[in-house]
């Protein structure tokens, strides 16, 4: 057993115990803080949450075999503010949405908003910079919205000399009209929010998940929307019933996501859990993700913000995390004209989600959609129906269907053409699969450049049911098939084992440079 401290604030700290475990330890562990009991824990990312500010901690993390130790400081705090004290009510009648922004906008720098215990109904909330926001347990904070109820970010707004531009809101890669979030950040810095509340987004399949109101403008609103923010960090917390994708940090820098969890029923339209989109630094440690998309949505732009911006959404690490029952566990696309590149997910277990790890480009996206430095390793696969998805030819958008973006022979590469270069996958245990292995389909003109799967072995459910590996013309349902692979420049499969299949281990097509060993 090995234990670090990750993050410390004035009330609050992230431990990691390191003995093995992959999202929950592999035994139940007493913490004691200054010689007296403090919790007990049995997952590998652990919120510290009661602290007192400018404190001396001496941490001890006890077990059947021994106890590790060690020493930290929490932070200053000047003042804490309690929204009670501002005229919320927490009945869970009142509109207390008023009440909780004076709170906000009267805290001094590295004062705290409470939230105590009680049920809050807002429509919306605007963060600003060196802010803490703390949801005590029990404290329930839920929006009560519609399409009247909620401010407007327009997509775009010119500058007084018609030279740039002011990026308000977006809706999946593009500068467009939106609804704000629940809890909106706009061009800030310092930002902590935390604690073991709840986070509710109120949306229902009579509102904001109507099935005629999904793709309407103004766009549906994100339960936590950071757009061009520094030096976030979101502790614990359950997010929840989100009317769109849950949290979206959107042109952020160094933004952690610490021991929370997000929750939406399975059917919700759009509900992706996080979706880091043309970010520098984001760390997701040991969260928990259920919900009606993609888990984890990796992005950088559609087009024009792609191509205009050049932003790429890297240095990303996702570690200790559980991602279950979505469409895909970590999904890079389709959204990624930017490009991604730096992205690390480690001890992470993924289940009962449709795809593991999928890749979702066409051509289109264009030459600046450069996906690089992409590794995968120590992972636990669950009953997800396809591992590996590598789809390069997604049929998303109005043109996905045509030619151009479907055509299996090459076309001329230019500067529409993604570029896919290196994906390493290593440690994986894939048990309970059901459609394929993996289905990777590169460009003929731009093959992908360099693909490894190192130890990975994957074996089938007996009871499997046919579905579509991957969404793109052509592709026909199937069920307990091997490993697909098109179009790949240096392939390496090295300790790969396919079991129960139907058929071949791997069918591999294209020329290139194969090494199976």
């Amino acid at each position: 057993m090995q234990i670090k401290i990750l993050y410390v604030a004035a009330r609050n700290a992230v431990l990691e115990i390191e003995d093995g475990g992959l999202y929950h330890t592999k035994e139940e562990y007493h913490i004691r803080l200054n010689g007296k009991p403090f919790c007990r824990t049995d997952k590998v990312i652990t919120n510290l949450f009661g602290l007192f500010p400018d404190t001396d901690y001496h941490l001890e993390v006890c077990a059947a075999h021994g106890t590790e130790a060690l020493t930290f400081h929490t932070l200053y705090e000047s003042v804490t503010l309690n929204v009670r004290d501002f005229g919320a009510a927490g009945d869970g009648r009142s509109d207390d949405t008023l009440f909780i922004q004076a709170a906000i906008q009267a805290c001094p720098p590295d004062g705290r908003v409470r939230i105590p215990a009680g049920e809050y109904r807002i429509r919306c909330l605007f963060l600003k910079s060196n802010l803490r926001i703390c949801l005590d347990k029990g404290a329930l904070v839920k929006a009560d919205t519609s399409r009247t109820d909620l401010p407007l970010l327009p997509g775009m707004v010119e500058t007084w000399d018609e030279q740039g531009e002011y990026n308000l809101g977006t809706w999946e890669g593009n500068p467009l009209i939106t609804h704000t979030g629940i809890f909106t950040g706009l061009y800030l810095e310092n930002v902590e929010i935390y604690g073991e509340g709840v986070i509710d987004g109120g949306a229902s399949f009579d509102g904001w998940w109507k099935k005629d109101q999904t793709k309407i403008l103004p766009a549906r609103p994100r339960l936590l929307f950071l757009n061009h923010c520094d030096h976030v960090t979101v502790q614990g917390l359950l997010f929840r019933n989100s009317p769109s994708w849950n949290l979206h940090p959107y042109f952020c820098k160094d933004v952690n996501f610490f021991g929370t969890e997000v929750k939406n029923p399975a059917v919700s339209p759009n509900t992706d859990g996080l979706d880091p989109e043309s970010c520098d630094g984001v760390r997701v440690l040991g969260m928990r993700f259920s919900v009606g998309d993609d888990c984890i949505a990796v992005k950088s732009g559609k087009i024009y913000m792609g191509r205009k911006y050049k932003t790429h959404c890297k240095n990303i690490e996702i570690r200790q995390c559980l991602l279950e029952n979505g469409h895909g566990a970590v999904t890079i696309g389709s959204e990624m004209a930017g490009g991604v590149v730096g992205l690390r997910v480690k001890d992470c277990v993924f289940r009962h989600t449709d795809r593991g790890f999928r890749l979702k480009t066409r051509r289109g996206r264009g030459k600046d959609a450069v996906i690089d430095d992409i590794s995968i390793t120590n992972v636990m696969m669950e009953h997800v129906k396809t591992p590996f998805v590598i789809n390069c030819f997604y049929y998303c958008d109005p043109d996905g269907h045509t030619s151009y973006v479907q055509k299996r022979t090459e076309v001329p590469a230019d500067e529409r053409t993604p570029d896919i270069r290196r994906l390493t996958f290593s440690k994986i245990r894939c048990t309970g699969c059901e459609v394929q292995a993996a289905y990777i389909e590169g460009l003929p003109e731009k093959m992908i450049e360099e693909l490894t799967f190192s130890d990975v072995l994957f074996s089938f459910d007996e009871e499997a049911l046919p579905d579509l590996p991957a969404m793109a013309d052509g592709v026909s349902e199937c069920c307990r098939k091997g490993m697909f692979i098109s179009n790949v420049r240096k392939l390496t499969l090295h300790a790969v084992s396919v079991e129960g299949q139907e058929g071949p281990p791997y069918i591999i097509q294209g020329e290139g440079n194969y090494e199976i060993l």
